[in-house]
C-alpha cells in the first residue's frame, strides 16, 4: 500500500468513527495513514499535497449495517446523501465536488464508505461496523 490513507469522521460518535479507527489500525501498522475529523475544507487541502489517497469515511445510505461501498471519486460525483448524518455541513461529498469543479483532486482518489448503524455521542463501533472496519484493514495493508 502506497497511497495515504485519510480516515474521515469523528471517534466519539459511534460509527462514525470508523474512518479513524482504520487510519489508526493502519499507522499502528506503520503504514501511512492519518486521522482527519471531517471537515470539508481540511479534506481540498490534503487533495492539494498528496497525488494518491484513500479516504475511509462511514455512510448512512440505508444499506445493511457493516456494508462496505467502494468509490472512484475520479468517475463521478459521489452521492452526497451517503455521508449527511454528521455534523459536518460541507464534508467528504462536498469537498470532492468542490475539488473537481476546482480542478484540484488528486491524480487517484479512493473512497470506502463503511455503512454504519449507530452514531450517537460516546459510543464505540457497532459489531457489524467493527467487523466490517477489521476487514478493510487486512484488505488496504495486503496492499
Amino acid at each position: 500500500m502506497s497511497d495515504l490513507v485519510i480516515g474521515v469522521g469523528n471517534a466519539l460518535r459511534g460509527d462514525d468513527g470508523v474512518g479513524p479507527w482504520v487510519a489508526e489500525a493502519l499507522a499502528a501498522r506503520g503504514l501511512p495513514a492519518q486521522v482527519h475529523g471531517g471537515d470539508g475544507v481540511g479534506l481540498i487541502d490534503l487533495f492539494e499535497r498528496h497525488a494518491r489517497l484513500v479516504l475511509v469515511d462511514a455512510s448512512h445510505s440505508g444499506a445493511a449495517a457493516g456494508t462496505v461501498t467502494e468509490l472512484d471519486a475520479l468517475a463521478g460525483p459521489l452521492p452526497a446523501a451517503f455521508f449527511h448524518y454528521s455534523t459536518h455541513n460541507f464534508g467528504l461529498a462536498e469537498a470532492v465536488e468542490t475539488a473537481r469543479a476546482l480542478d484540484m483532486l488528486p491524480a487517484a482518489l479512493t473512497v470506502h464508505a463503511i455503512e454504519g448503524a449507530d452514531f450517537a455521542a460516546g459510543q464505540g463501533l457497532s459489531p457489524e461496523v467493527a467487523r466490517a472496519a477489521e476487514a478493510l484493514v487486512a484488505r488496504l495493508a495486503a496492499g
